[in-house]
């Protein structure tokens, strides 16, 4: 039977939301704050439930990154993985490669957009990213769109069962820290929350 360790990516492998960290890194400190303050009333309605958090993530998206090459927006990825390594909870580290010593396949699952987890997740021997992917058009410019349901609650079981439907063929554990990780705890065969904190 094979063993699995599903880990959630911000706030349970790092100490920050990567989106906000990703948008300084990549478009600087002054139009991160000039972009928050625009979307602040979209945001507040996102923290009090009234408007969904996948739609509030993909309006800050498209703000910032519409029209911008894959290409540019691929190397803002592999450039960002330098920042991630700052802001990684060191138990997190020590855990997956405690994982990977006893031959352990570890899965990030996570709503952040794939670009910039999957440069930091290769070099730190992560086997398989399942997280947001973004629309680009015919010549290869972001649409300001996401291709791929916010993986969030029973998202992340659904990813999960795409790529491993068998069930009973494995056993898995879970590491999480909000209510999106809910569902995945609950179908897991252990489950942590705030394991790293």
């Amino acid at each position: 039977m094979q063993n699995i360790a599903v880990f959630d990516f911000d706030g349970t492998i790092t100490r920050k939301d990567t989106l906000l960290e990703f948008i300084k890194f990549s478009k600087g400190n002054c139009r991160f704050y000039l972009g928050f303050l625009l979307f602040s009333p979209l945001l507040v309605a996102m923290k009090l439930k009234i408007y969904p958090n996948w739609k509030a993530k993909q309006k800050l998206f498209s703000y910032f990154y519409k029209d911008i090459s894959i290409e540019q927006f691929n190397e803002w990825g592999n450039g960002f993985s330098a920042e991630i390594d700052k802001i990684v909870r060191q138990k997190a580290i020590e855990t997956i490669k405690s994982h990977k010593e006893k031959g352990v396949k570890v899965i990030i699952i996570s709503a952040s957009v794939e670009n910039w987890i999957k440069p930091w997740a290769k070099k730190t021997g992560i086997d398989i990213i399942l997280a947001t992917k973004i629309e680009t058009d015919k010549n290869g410019l972001l649409t300001g769109k996401f291709l791929t349901k916010n993986c969030y609650g029973q998202e992340k079981v659904n990813r999960l069962l795409e790529v491993f439907p068998n069930r009973n063929n494995y056993k898995f554990i879970v590491y999480g820290d909000s209510r999106g990780d809910k569902e995945l705890i609950e179908f897991a065969d252990e489950g942590f929350y705030n394991k790293f904190k």
